[in-house]
């Protein structure tokens, strides 16, 4: 079943909200054929039953390409109204970035709505060492912004964290995790995708490489080429190991499985983490 939405409308949007970048680009731009499209991978995704996650990785490019994978994460949140507060980390795209940054807006926009940001627990970050303000990082990024739809649709009534991680080490992001490790109220999302323009035996071979290391917490095994959200993926290992959680890996394909040619694709895993 679906929860109940809470959010404001698009059309409602204050002027301090992030707008959608990629709309229309990465997923629907239309509200309804968004969440169509959502509830259909969502009901699409299998899940085993397993115990409800502290944190999941997830991928992040258009939903034509890994939709199905990113699902198969968000299908392991069967208690909606238990989460409030969704830490939502990935990796620069298109801004250089040293450290960890988070923005000024106070609430993200969607076609399905309104989502607000925690800003308390954004002033709880900011005195960390390579926490500051970017805003110009956000500008045209993705990798938060697709994972939101999916939030709206498995979740009831809930803020966000958004942060970027640029260059920084897995300790500084380790310590932004403890910083929000909160309880069952808080759910972290990793958004990565894993190997990059290989062919597709290549990537398979890669991708089960790099599925192991993170099943074995084993973040040193990774090469940044391996994934893209290496530093965020890095520092959640890090805090996994030290709150003793255990690795699943829910799903794991690539480009050439969904939508693409198998010459050149992009691989994608799906991981939750309790």
């Amino acid at each position: 079943m679906v929860p109940t939405m809470q959010f404001r409308s698009a059309e409602r949007a204050t002027s301090d909200s992030r707008p959608p970048a990629v709309a229309g680009l990465f997923y629907p731009e239309d509200a309804d054929t968004l969440r169509r499209e959502v509830v259909s991978l969502m009901a699409d995704a299998e899940d085993d039953g397993g115990p409800p996650p502290k944190a999941l990785i997830a991928p992040h490019a258009g939903y034509i390409y890994s939709g199905a994978v990113a699902a198969s994460a968000y299908a392991r949140i069967r208690k909606p109204a238990t989460i409030r507060r969704v830490a939502l980390l990935g990796p620069n795209h298109r801004w250089p970035l040293r450290g960890i940054a988070y923005c000024s807006a106070q609430a993200f926009t969607t076609p399905l709505g309104e989502i607000p940001v925690d800003l308390a627990a954004l002033a709880m970050i900011s005195t960390l060492p390579g926490v500051q303000q970017v805003d110009a990082a956000f500008d045209g990024e993705h990798c938060l912004e697709v994972q939101l739809p999916f939030l709206q649709v498995r979740l009831c009534d809930f803020h966000i964290v958004p942060l970027l991680v640029g260059e920084a080490q897995a300790t500084a992001v380790a310590s932004v995790l403890e910083r929000l490790w909160g309880g069952p109220e808080t759910l972290i999302v990793i958004s990565s995708d894993l190997s990059h323009y290989l062919d597709y035996d290549s990537a398979r071979h890669l991708d089960a490489r790099t599925a192991g290391a993170i099943c074995a917490l084993d973040a040193a095994s990774i090469a940044p080429t391996q994934a893209c959200g290496l530093r965020p993926i890095s520092g959640l290992l890090s805090a996994a190991r030290t709150h003793g959680l255990v690795a699943q890996m829910l799903d794991l394909r690539n480009s050439g499985d969904t939508a693409g040619p198998h010459d050149r694709v992009v691989g994608y895993g799906a991981f939750a983490f309790n």
